[in-house]
């Protein structure tokens, strides 16, 4: 995160307010050159580190494939750069650094202390899930990370090491990051019969765009660049998310200030609806030119901005709703849906805000409704759909949890059967 930061104030010559201000100030021919030096190290880095770096640095593949063996040769130089890029306004999550690096921590610590391949599995789900806690202050969230997210299970073996290492992560961020909700200033929301009867109506919406959402991260990461391509591709991505900035500087970054102004009202409902078609396809341009990046913060502010239009066109009907807490459902909604991870978006989107209790009984409509809706549709989430066709067997968990295994799965993105 300091690296993160650093680059941040100095790509757009800030020193106090958000990212988003700072890059609004900034002129849209400052914002071309950054993000066209964006393209540059990123192209030039991960050529560099995929070309003469060996072995894996995927956590999802790692985890469900049964296996413990991350490098960490090609996992730190990977996880620094796509945190430099990231802070230059690429639009990812930037989670993905501290999660790979915690599981490279809980590789290297399990084969040290010859853990038998089971513990070490652990270990590495413990660590990714612990580095998403430490980075957005969530540990319960962190936990249900990964005990829903990346076991599947709840039981007391996983929960018990995934708390403790969520907890230790968390209270030691604490060093440089602050004890505090990533989104203040919220307004108190209060119950309102309205709220709950909206979420009814569009929790099957919302899952739906999950889907779509999934379907376009599955058909690009069949997709994504290889080879002396992506020396160039990362300069063309980045460069058209540079042109998306000039009328729509919200599109850069990883969409934390984006979500934040929707939970705070500050959007009308264009300016929402017109994020929300162009934050996923520029997130997408970004991911299949080969950068690295989280999708955690992307799916959040997605969903932050439907629920704003839906909650907009709500309103104009049936009056009552504040548009601030629409947005908020449609956030925990998207995030429960694209994660197939209803409770841990539930408990992530309490953590990760300070007034968000009154919403809890409309929250768990919509994210129910959301997830049940993808995954009878669907059964993806965003990190199952960019596993590759050499993982079959989590293709088939996938299918066994809808009901239809003896039905040929493939990649939602690549219009070929596995």
């Amino acid at each position: 995160m300091f690296v993160l930061h650093t680059t941040q104030h100095l790509a757009f010559s800030y020193t106090t307010g958000g990212f988003q201000a700072a890059v609004e100030r900034s002129s849209w021919i400052r914002r071309l050159v950054v993000l066209a030096l964006a393209g540059l190290v990123a192209g030039i880095g991960w050529y560099v580190v995929r070309t003469f770096t060996s072995g894996v640095s995927e956590v999802h593949d790692t985890v469900w494939e049964g296996r413990s063996d991350l490098s960490i040769r090609r996992s730190l130089p990977s996880s620094v750069l796509s945190e430099i890029v990231i802070g230059m306004g690429v639009s990812l999550g930037r989670e993905q650094a501290p999660q790979l690096l915690g599981a490279v921590s809980g590789s290297a610590l399990g084969k040290r202390a010859r853990l038998t391949p089971a513990q070490r599995r652990l270990l590495v789900a413990c660590g990714s899930g612990a580095g998403l806690a430490a980075v957005y202050n969530v540990p319960i969230g962190g936990a249900l990370v990964i005990t829903e997210l990346l076991y599947g299970t709840i039981t007391l073996t996983v929960v018990l090491p995934a708390l403790v290492c969520s907890a230790v992560a968390t209270s030691v961020s604490w060093i440089y990051l602050p004890n505090q909700p990533t989104y203040l200033g919220l307004t108190s929301f209060h119950f309102a019969p309205t709220e709950a009867f909206w979420s009814v109506a569009v929790g099957p919406l919302i899952g739906v765009a999950s889907v779509a959402w999934t379907r376009l991260i599955g058909w690009t990461s069949a997709r994504t660049v290889s080879g002396r391509v992506q020396l160039l591709a990362p300069l063309l991505a980045f460069g058209a998310l540079a042109l998306a900035g000039i009328g729509y500087p919200e599109l850069l970054g990883n969409g934390k200030d984006m979500a934040h102004s929707a939970f705070l009202a500050q959007f009308g409902i264009l300016l929402l609806l017109a994020l929300f078609a162009l934050k996923p396809i520029v997130t997408a341009l970004c991911l299949g030119s080969g950068a690295v990046g989280g999708l955690f913060t992307p799916t959040l502010s997605t969903g932050a901005m439907l629920g704003g239009v839906l909650g907009g066109l709500w309103s104009f009907a049936v009056p009552g709703g504040p548009i601030a807490a629409y947005a908020v459902i449609g956030a925990g909604a998207m995030l429960g849906a694209g994660l197939q991870a209803p409770l841990a978006a539930i408990v992530l989107i309490i953590e990760l805000t300070d007034s968000t209790l009154g919403l809890v009984l409309p929250l768990l409509l919509a994210i129910a409704l959301a997830t049940m809706t993808a995954r009878y549709l669907d059964g993806y989430s965003i990190y199952s759909s960019r596993l590759p066709a050499r993982l079959p067997s989590r293709r088939k968990d996938v299918q066994e949890l809808r009901g239809d295994a003896s039905k040929p799965l493939g990649n939602p993105g690549d219009g070929r059967k596995r």
